[in-house]
């Protein structure tokens, strides 16, 4: 009984004392004592101890936060870039194919066509063996495509048909011309035709250009004067523009001269030709031929 009386005063006592201290500390005053500075500091400190790893965590997590939406938004803007570039390029591919496809529709809409019977087809593949020199077209016999039949774009003589299958045909550009398929061809002087006239008997793979071989010395053969076909062979009609001359030069016996002739047409970007039938013969092919 004596040890149950003596516990609840010293409960009383302390609980006197905590509210006591409790009271002093909640004045105001200016100075704390050693005990509170003690205390105060102490608590403190112990809370910026626990405070920096929660503080540094906290900076970690936010960090790898913001690095993972800004990766994010970076693959969004890659992707973003990606497209964009994709359409450029369609684009360019499109505006390239219409244009390619005015050039062939002004071309068969030319006087100069009007005369022939205009095969539209378009390039389906190149040769494998042949990469640079045969494409394949969509069109053949069926459509009345026959080989030897001149094929052009909208700049130029490309080549001729080669083979010919009901429903597909082989071209052979002028890159692949040598000398058993050679073209006869005139030299034309701003509008004019000149009396100048000659062979493309090959192709120089180093320059990229055609080989024109005169039939004499020419020295009014000029760079910048321009190479049609002549109509004589069979083959090619009179009229088809194939290049530019871009520079002369004497055989080493001085009897014939040689030039370069630069393609009108890209024979290396094709889409979109036009194959010519020669069965219809122009009126000017009539009359070199009654005039022969």
């Amino acid at each position: 009984m004596f040890y149950k009386k003596r516990r609840l005063f010293i409960l009383m006592i302390s609980l006197i004392i905590i509210v006591g201290l409790i009271g002093f500390s909640l004045r105001e005053r200016t100075n704390l004592t050693i005990i509170e500075d003690f205390i105060h500091d102490s608590v403190g400190w112990a809370q910026e101890v626990i405070n920096m790893p929660i503080a540094f965590t906290t900076n970690v997590a936010g960090n790898i936060k913001e690095i993972r939406n800004v990766y994010r938004e970076n693959q969004q803007l890659k992707s973003s870039l990606d497209e964009i570039r994709q359409l450029e390029y369609e684009n360019q591919e499109l505006t390239k194919e219409i244009d390619e496809l005015k050039e062939l529709l002004d071309k068969s809409e030319s006087d100069f066509l009007q005369n022939f019977d205009a095969i539209q087809a378009s390039v389906m593949a190149r040769s494998k063996d042949q990469w640079f020199k045969q494409i394949t077209i969509n069109k053949g016999t069926q459509h009345g495509v026959e080989p030897n039949m001149s094929v052009v774009t909208g700049k130029g003589m490309i080549g001729k048909v080669q083979t010919s299958s009901p429903f597909t045909s082989t071209v052979l550009l002028l890159n692949g011309f040598d000398r058993t398929n050679r073209i006869s061809v005139n030299i034309y002087k701003g509008d004019k035709e000149t009396d100048n006239s000659g062979f493309i008997v090959g192709y120089d793979e180093e320059t990229e250009l055609l080989l024109l071989e005169m039939n004499d010395n020419d020295k009014d053969l000029k760079e910048g004067q321009y190479v049609f076909s002549s109509g004589l062979g069979g083959v090619f009609p009179k009229g088809l523009e194939i290049g530019e001359v871009v520079d002369v030069e004497a055989d080493r016996y001085e009897l014939t001269s040689i030039a370069h002739v630069r393609p009108s047409a890209d024979l290396t970007d094709l889409n979109h030709v036009i194959v010519i039938d020669r069965s219809m013969t122009t009126v000017d092919e009539q009359t070199e031929e009654e005039e022969s």
